[in-house]
């Protein structure tokens, strides 16, 4: 007995994968790891006992100073993000390498940000004791759990076109807030030093 692998089997026809709709689960599984992300990093944060310090660079007056240059550095990053972003999708013109010049860029905020998160989270911990630093603890929690979002997302296939610019959305607002709560806040207060 021979057996024709291209046969149509019960007479089903095949699915036609043009049609077939997003399962839940390419947008469940990015936000329960994002929710994981935000909530350990917050668990963490908080039972943890803040060591004070993590690091220091030379050339810089203290800790904060590094952090708030690095957190500026980030948001700049972030600007290029958002502008070549608006390029890709085709709402401001720009060159044929605005994707490469979209990647680049968000992988070096997040390596500059990163080192700032590991200060944050293992010298300071999360903390609440004003609205500020608790809005910054929050914030930074969810930026690295929308961001962890974001690139399971990229690699989803037929996402509506809104998914990716939302999820980048929140992510660069949430920076934003993250910057203007601390690294401008310590511009302001301690002014423009190194």
């Amino acid at each position: 007995m021979t057996v024709d692998p291209n046969a149509a089997t019960q007479g089903f026809p095949a699915p036609d994968p043009a049609r077939r709709s997003p399962g839940a689960a390419r947008y469940l599984v990015p936000a329960l790891v994002a929710s994981a992300v935000a909530v350990g990093l917050g668990v963490y944060g908080n039972v943890h006992d803040p060591e004070g310090t993590a690091f220091n660079l030379a050339g810089f007056s203290s800790t904060s100073a590094v952090k708030s240059w690095l957190a500026t550095a980030a948001m700049g990053f972030a600007v290029v993000q958002l502008v070549s972003a608006l390029m890709v999708y085709g709402r401001l013109p720009g060159p044929s390498w605005s994707g490469v010049l979209h990647r680049w860029s968000g992988r070096i905020a997040f390596l500059v940000a990163v080192p700032v998160a590991v200060h944050c989270l293992y010298a300071l911990g999360y903390q609440t004791y004003e609205t500020r630093v608790l809005w910054h603890s929050l914030l930074g929690c969810f930026f690295f759990g929308a961001f962890s979002a974001k690139m399971l997302l990229l690699r989803s296939e037929r996402l509506p076109g809104w998914v990716l610019p939302i999820v980048g959305g929140l992510v660069f607002s949430a920076l934003t807030v993250i910057w203007l709560t601390s690294a401008l806040w310590f511009f302001r207060t301690f002014g423009v030093t190194t």
